[in-house]
Order: C-alpha cells, then sequence, then structure tokens
C-alpha cells in the first residue's frame, strides 16, 4: 500500500476536466487499497471527506495567488516572491506528511500558481522528499492565449524545463500532448509517459447499480464481441447454433462472449434437459467462463431463478454490439424491436416473423445454417462498423478500470 497525494488549485466539487480526473484517481486508488489525500486549495470537505487537506495557497483563487499573478502576467517578480514560495513549501512539510508520492496535476504545466510550482520544486528536491509524478494535460506555453503572460527566465521557466534535482516522472494525457512536451523540454518523447483519460462507464450510461455489478462479474467490458442472447431456454430458440457460432468467432475475435438472459421455459419439463445439453455443448467448445477467465457464454440463469428486471434488460442491450437470434420459430420477435430500438447490429434466422420486422436492416442466416459461415457473416458486418470499432476501441483504451491496470498502477511500483 502506498500514501498518494493528489495535488491540485482545486478538487471536487469544483467542475472541471482535471477536477474530473481526479475524483476518479482517488476512487480507483482507494478501492486498490492505496491510502490518498487531495491537496488543493478549494474543495468541499463534506464531500471529500477525511482524505482532504484544504491548502489554501495552492489555489488560484487565494488573494495572495491572485495579486501575484497579477504582477507575473505583467512581466514583474514582486520581491515577496520568494517569501511566498518559502511560505507554500513550509506548509508543505504538513500537507505531505508521510506521503509516498505525489502526483501533482497541471501545477507545473500552467502559470496560474507559479509560487506553488516553485514550492514544490524546492520541497521535491530535499532528501527523504516523496516521488513526484507531474501531470500534464495542458501546457501554457502551447497555448496562443496565454503567450502574453509569459516571459523568458525564473519562474515561468519552472513550466518548460525538467528538474533534474528532483526527478520526477512526467505523464501526458495525449500523443499530440508527448509531441509538445519533447518540443518544449528539448528531450526524446519517451521521456513522459502516456496516460489517457478515462469513462465511468456506470455514471456515463446510467446503469442500473445491479447491471454494473454482473457486467464487473462477467467481464462483459472485455469483450470483443459482447453479443446478446435475450430469450429464455427452449429448443426452438435453437441455442445451440449460437453456442458453436461464438465458437467459430474465435477465429476473428479474441474475446467473443454470448449471455443468454432468460430461465429455461417453465412450461415444459424437458426445458431442463435442454439446458444441461447446453452447458455440456459449452464445454465442448471451450467457452465456459469458469474456465476460460471469466469469458465466454454466460447463461444468467446459471446465477438467476427468474428473468431479469427490464431496467437490467434494457443495459445489456445498451451495452452489447449486437444480438444473435437464431430461432428456429417466433412468433413475432420482440428482440428485434429492442435491438432496433438501441441501434445495435441483428444477426439472425431468416424466418419470416423475424424478417418482416428487420427487414434490410438486419445480417440474416438460415437457422440449420453452418456456425463457420455465421460468423463470417458477423465478422464481416461488425469490422466494417464504425461505431463497432470505436466502441470496442474506447473498451480496450479508456475505461477508467482498465487506465488504472495498466498505466496508473505501474507508477506505484517503485
Amino acid at each position: 500500500m502506498q500514501k498518494i497525494a493528489i495535488l491540485h488549485y482545486a478538487a471536487p466539487p469544483v467542475i472541471g476536466g482535471v477536477e474530473s480526473v481526479i475524483e476518479h484517481h482517488t476512487r480507483l486508488l482507494s478501492q486498490a487499497g492505496h491510502e490518498v489525500r487531495i491537496v488543493a486549495g478549494r474543495g468541499d470537505a463534506d464531500l471529500l471527506g477525511p482524505g482532504y487537506y484544504h491548502f489554501p495557497l495552492a489555489g488560484s483563487q487565494h488573494p495572495a495567488i491572485i495579486a501575484m499573478k497579477r504582477s507575473l502576467d505583467a512581466g514583474n517578480v514582486p520581491e515577496y516572491f520568494e517569501q511566498l514560495v518559502q511560505k507554500i513549501a513550509a506548509q508543505m512539510s504538513e500537507a505531505f506528511q508521510g506521503i509516498d508520492l505525489i502526483f501533482a496535476h497541471n501545477v507545473c504545466s500552467l502559470h496560474k500558481n507559479l509560487p506553488l510550482t516553485a514550492a514544490l520544486k524546492q520541497y521535491c528536491a530535499q532528501p527523504g522528499a516523496p516521488k513526484l509524478v507531474i501531470w500534464h494535460h495542458d501546457f501554457a506555453w502551447y497555448s496562443d492565449r496565454y503567450q502574453s503572460e509569459l516571459y523568458a527566465g525564473y519562474p515561468w521557466n519552472l513550466l518548460r524545463e525538467d528538474w533534474p534535482d528532483v526527478d520526477p516522472t512526467h505523464v501526458v494525457v495525449s500523443e499530440m500532448r508527448r509531441q509538445e512536451f519533447a518540443e518544449l523540454f528539448n528531450c526524446s518523447p519517451q521521456k513522459a509517459q502516456i496516460i489517457p483519460s478515462g469513462l465511468d462507464v456506470q455514471n456515463f450510461m446510467n446503469l442500473n447499480e445491479r447491471s454494473a455489478m454482473l457486467f464487473a462479474r462477467l467481464s462483459l467490458l472485455k469483450s470483443d464481441p459482447f453479443l446478446l442472447l435475450p430469450v429464455r431456454i427452449t429448443r426452438r430458440k435453437n441455442i445451440e447454433l449460437a453456442i458453436r457460432v461464438l465458437g467459430e468467432l474465435r477465429a476473428y475475435f479474441p474475446t467473443p462472449q454470448l449471455v443468454v438472459t432468460g430461465p429455461p421455459g417453465p412450461h415444459n419439463r424437458d426445458n431442463q434437459n435442454y439446458f444441461r445439453e447446453l452447458l455440456d455443448l459449452r464445454d465442448e467448445v471451450g467457452l465456459d467462463p469458469a474456465a476460460n477467465g471469466g469469458i465466454g457464454i454466460h447463461f444468467l440463469a446459471e446465477m438467476f431463478d427468474g428473468y431479469l428486471p427490464m431496467a437490467q434488460i434494457r443495459d445489456f442491450f445498451r451495452m452489447a454490439d449486437g444480438i444473435l437470434f437464431p430461432s428456429f420459430e417466433e412468433g413475432f420477435g420482440i428482440p428485434m424491436i429492442e435491438a432496433g430500438m438501441a441501434g445495435i447490429p441483428i444477426f439472425a434466422s431468416d424466418i419470416t416473423p423475424l424478417k418482416a420486422i428487420g427487414q434490410q436492416q438486419a445480417t440474416w442466416f438460415a437457422p440449420d445454417g453452418h456456425p463457420a459461415e455465421i460468423a463470417l457473416q458477423i465478422k464481416e458486418r461488425l469490422t466494417n462498423d464504425p461505431v463497432f470499432i470505436l466502441k470496442k476501441r474506447v473498451r480496450q483504451n479508456f475505461i477508467w478500470e482498465g487506465v488504472f491496470e495498466k498505466h496508473i498502477s505501474p507508477l506505484l511500483e517503485f
């Protein structure tokens, strides 16, 4: 476990992109078992709890900082600049007491509080100081609107020169920012790590709490692709074809997943036998999630006795990459209209009731078709779909949990 301080001018509930990132970093670090302290000039102690350290002089709106910035923006370094730096540096000793690592967001990139920037450099150059990670979201020196407020020499040069007496780790949020960093600091782009910002799927998609827990439990955000079969388990639903198709999809995609949402139909005792046959077939094709790292074909009937509430079914439709609907027989085909409203691709049996709904907007196959041929149809449809391609890229690279696991967690190993 590490003790980590996150330093910025402000913290939630102040609204801003960096403040949002800080909120998610705090959540993820805490969930991983680390102790997190938010050090900021503004924030809500009731909201942030005991991990919030109110540091007024770290803010951009403190009267002394506003007055100092007014002079600096005119190109004048007041005589009391160093006195303010020393005052802030002294207060850092308390703010960062016991801390192993500091994440400094934008305070070394922007000129909104240059005494804070200078004090941080001085403090972190001391023997035994915490390790410093400088998080560059923006560069004042690369913003046209700030050029009239920046000058050669100290303290503005703190924003464009490395600090060898501190040896910080530099983080940027995109490849463009890394190129700017390399030009600004006159160094190799590899000097900075790219750690993107992320997406909180549950909040952004307004997912039901139970849905979010299910998605995590079933590893659905690791799907490539995630197909949905929202039916009861009865023989006329032809679920065995869906299982075989998913097995063939592994020739094109690394982690295909299928979720069958319904329980065995209640009106025929044979449905329980059919369910056991499907589980055996799933084992045969090697797609039992329990034996496959959580990836494979998920029957929610293994987890629940009844049906999912509609709120959760809706969430599954919104998160899926498409529905796979291989029925031998349907009277209407409600999942077709649900998929149409959800705006996801439909891969369905070429039977009259379904064809009447999907018409030219679905991908059709014979209910007794060859699984490999159907898998190829699905592959061709999805790999030419820009929505699927971007959705997959977001899932793989920009979900907060993945960003933390891939990029942030390794920063803590020192």
